[in-house]
């Protein structure tokens, strides 16, 4: 793979397909460990991310059973949409206008925003309270936001160093 701190967007091959999935693969696991074993475990609220994606699915009249949900979730998000985010849009901009502001800074930052876009942006189309009302679920999920956008960074540079 093409090293994404060498370049302001890395070519769409199968090299970088392979690292998207893989970093999506280690964020997602830490995402869903962190929301739905280490919070619990802790006393904080349990994530249910494939519910809100049963919730989006539902509201436009799609299959939004527990395959659906999961599916989205795991594969169409944190394997795919999320990866490409950071890859394609997030830090070519950051690269662009912000080059001094390191990696995990930045990385915090995408994982912020993804925050930001699905608890207040997907949970309101999906007919949900804004942010969740703000409830306890809101913050640990802005813990896992924020955790998978830096493990993702970490695991692209990390395979980025060792290709």
């Amino acid at each position: 793979m093409t090293d994404p701190r060498q370049t302001a967007t890395p070519p769409l091959n199968s090299d970088t397909m392979i690292a998207m999935l893989i970093a999506g693969s280690v964020a997602t696991v830490a995402f869903d460990l962190w929301g739905q074993a280490i919070s619990p475990m802790l006393g904080f609220a349990n994530l249910a991310p494939a519910g809100l994606a049963r919730s989006l699915l539902g509201t436009f009249g799609l299959p939004n059973g527990a395959w659906a949900g999961n599916f989205m979730h795991l594969f169409l998000v944190g394997l795919i949409a999320y990866p490409v985010g950071w890859l394609y849009i997030f830090r070519p901009l950051q690269q662009k206008f912000a080059p001094a502001i390191p990696m995990l800074l930045s990385s915090a930052i995408y994982g912020f925003g993804l925050w930001i876009f699905a608890i207040g942006g997907i949970t309101a189309i999906a007919g949900l309270k804004f942010f969740l009302g703000f409830t306890g679920i809101t913050w640990v999920a802005l813990v896992g936001h924020v955790l998978y956008g830096i493990v993702a960074a970490l695991t692209f540079d990390y395979l980025a160093k060792r290709h």
